[in-house]
């Protein structure tokens, strides 16, 4: 289904992806682990072509995303949407608008300079902030919201371009544990009730053997291991992420057994309705 091949990518004399190669046969959810610098960014922005390969290739049921330019090239980008840390919102602008902004790619440059959206795209909007939990912030600014709120408007706008795959690039690394908990559960159940295939870059152990199928270590720019959760052992961190004995996978740890029952509760209503 998507096969990455040899892809690389050089700034200079620095190579921050060296040679990647994956191989995804079905829409599974992938983490991809590894220390700041190692390269996990760099190669999500290559599979959704918002950075250019330096070599190598990429392949969407075999069809090669790094050869498309122009509109086939923008067409695969909506069915490859990204989330990120930071959210990239419209600060000012309402809630229910920045999801309808996952609809540009599909819209004329008229109705984009004058903000017009169809009302079927209101409704489906307001359905997936509906099914997100957080239809009632909809008339609000996207920045009166919390951390975890905003980064679900970010999630629904994704849905908006109703891709194929969702890349999520580090998106909880900004976000306390309750509401990490809250957009990885999230994350998890589009990619079970939705078929979608979700690859995300994850700095917590923890994280990536709770919610991913699979995970993808990286270091210095190369895939160290590849396996499933059950075989990523404090061994098998420790190489990737390049510690010595002392490592502790508690300094990677997004647990949430210190938060108090009002805390748990919330996280188990969040659940009720994603």
């Amino acid at each position: 289904m998507l096969r990455i091949e040899q892809l690389t990518k050089t700034f200079g004399r620095n190579t921050a992806v060296d040679r990647a190669t994956i191989e995804v046969d079905r829409p599974i959810m992938l983490g991809i682990i590894g220390r700041s610098g190692a390269g996990k960014s760099t190669l999500l922005r290559m599979l959704n072509r918002l950075t250019p390969q330096s070599s190598g290739q990429v392949y969407f049921e075999d069809r090669e995303i790094t050869a498309l330019k122009g509109a086939e090239m923008r067409a695969w980008q909506a069915d490859c949407a990204m989330i990120f840390q930071q959210f990239n919102l419209v600060p000012r602008m309402d809630v229910v608008s920045n999801v309808l902004h996952g609809t540009l790619n599909r819209r004329s440059v008229l109705a984009t300079m004058f903000n017009l959206f169809p009302q079927s795209d209101i409704h489906r909007a307001i359905d997936i902030l509906e099914r997100l939990g957080i239809a009632e912030h909809a008339p609000k600014r996207a920045e009166a919201l919390s951390g975890g709120q905003q980064q679900r408007v970010a999630i629904a706008r994704a849905l908006m371009q109703d891709p194929r795959i969702i890349l999520a690039d580090e998106p909880i690394a900004s976000l306390d544990p309750m509401n990490a908990q809250v957009v990885m559960d999230t994350l998890r159940r589009i990619h079970e009730e939705d078929g979608r295939m979700v690859i995300a870059n994850l700095h917590t152990l923890d994280t990536a053997r709770r919610y991913c199928d699979r995970v993808v270590g990286m270091r210095d720019g190369r895939i160290v291991f590849d396996g499933t959760p059950q075989q990523l052992t404090t061994g098998v961190a420790r190489d990737i992420y390049g510690a010595d004995a002392g490592f502790s996978e508690a300094a990677t740890s997004t647990a949430i057994e210190t938060l108090d029952a009002t805390q748990r509760a919330e996280i188990d209503a969040a659940r009720v309705t994603v």
